[in-house]
């Protein structure tokens, strides 16, 4: 796959994947009717903060891993730059802090309770599907990195990879 195929498609599951998860569904949940709430600022940020992480993320499956995020079209080398130098799933908590914002922004619990469910999802997927696949794809380079880099939260400091390692 070329840098402008990766592009192209990591555009399109972009709309499709975070789109949908962190945009229409909360905002068929709620249609975006805002409570009074002294927290909108945060939520703000949040949302923010989130779609930027986002961005990043999928910019550095184009130019680093030369594929998108999306399963049936992988990269065709382990993506550990940038973020993923302090963690390993930022994708999966940007979406997460998306929808927290959004909870906080609009002060409406059910955001709140979607957002936890899609923390079990996507940490089931990880477990179940992402990491064995990502093990049989780039076997030690994937290992060393999983143990380099955690997967929920960020480390204080971008990890040193060993070498072999992307």
């Amino acid at each position: 796959m070329n840098r402008a195929s990766a592009a192209a498609g990591s555009s399109v599951f972009f709309a499709l994947a975070p789109g949908v998860v962190a945009g229409v569904v909360p905002w068929w949940l709620t249609g975006w009717d805002a409570e009074p709430s002294r927290w909108r600022w945060l939520g703000g940020a949040l949302v923010l903060a989130g779609a930027a992480v986002l961005l990043h993320a999928f910019a550095r499956f184009v130019r680093e891993g030369v594929g998108t995020p999306a399963p049936v079209a992988p990269t065709e080398h382990l993506v550990v730059g940038g973020l993923y130098r302090w963690i390993r799933n930022p994708m999966y908590v940007a979406v997460v802090t998306c929808v927290f914002g959004q909870a906080l922004l609009l002060s409406r619990e059910v955001l709140w309770v979607y957002g936890a469910g899609l923390m079990v999802l996507f940490y089931a997927f990880v477990r179940g599907y992402e990491e064995p696949a990502l093990t049989r794809q780039f076997g030690s380079e994937y290992e060393a990195y999983r143990r380099a880099v955690p997967g929920w939260h960020p480390r204080a400091r971008p990890a040193r990879l060993p070498p072999g390692t992307s």
